[in-house]
């Protein structure tokens, strides 16, 4: 008999650019927490003037709304790091069915991802870092995301937590730019 939870799809609606009101589908999983559209667009107002032509890396991508709605929005490329079997075919099928050939799955553990990721020598942008929010190492993340090289010099780093983070846990080189809470979420871009 077929787990009809597991079979049920969400979906969510890009809110900008070129896919504008397109819907992006995703598998009904309890930890799968989209980015809402409040706090997307409020995301994408920060970013309007270094979206076009950036080169973005979606780590925990989940449904992957962050990346797919800054490649609606003129960026260069998008890499999506997912470890979730379902969640990844999920991506890679919205991938292909809006014809985003900027736009990369790769299926993998974001720590895994990270330690192999100065080997190829891949650098980015703009960074969206959305972790699970029962992951309590976000500060962990963050400083595996400052040391593994993929960051530019003056790359933006979008963070999602649960937490409201303290600048001293972060990577020193780290500047805040933006923050805002959104009921229990916190948002900010360094």
């Amino acid at each position: 008999m077929k787990n009809t939870q597991s079979s049920k799809k969400n979906s969510l609606r890009i809110i900008g650019g070129e896919l504008r009101s397109r819907k992006i589908g995703f598998p009904d999983i309890e930890e799968l927490r989209p980015t809402p559209d409040r706090i997307r667009e409020t995301l994408f107002n920060w970013l309007q003037d270094c979206i076009q032509e950036s080169e973005c890396l979606d780590l925990f991508a989940g449904s992957g709304a962050l990346g797919i709605e800054a490649l609606s929005r003129g960026a260069q490329r998008a890499v999506f790091v997912e470890c979730n079997r379902q969640v990844y075919a999920a991506l890679q099928e919205n991938l292909q069915r809006f014809r985003l050939d900027k736009g990369e799955a790769i299926n993998a553990e974001a720590a895994q991802w990270q330690k192999s990721c100065g080997d190829t020598a891949q650098q980015f942008d703009i960074v969206f870092l959305d972790p699970p929010f029962s992951d309590d190492n976000i500060y962990e993340v963050c400083a595996r995301l400052d040391r593994c090289g993929c960051l530019k010099p003056k790359s933006k780093i979008y963070v999602e937590s649960g937490l409201q983070l303290e600048c001293p846990g972060l990577p020193n080189n780290w500047t805040r730019l933006k923050h805002k809470q959104a009921g229990q979420v916190y948002y900010y871009l360094f």
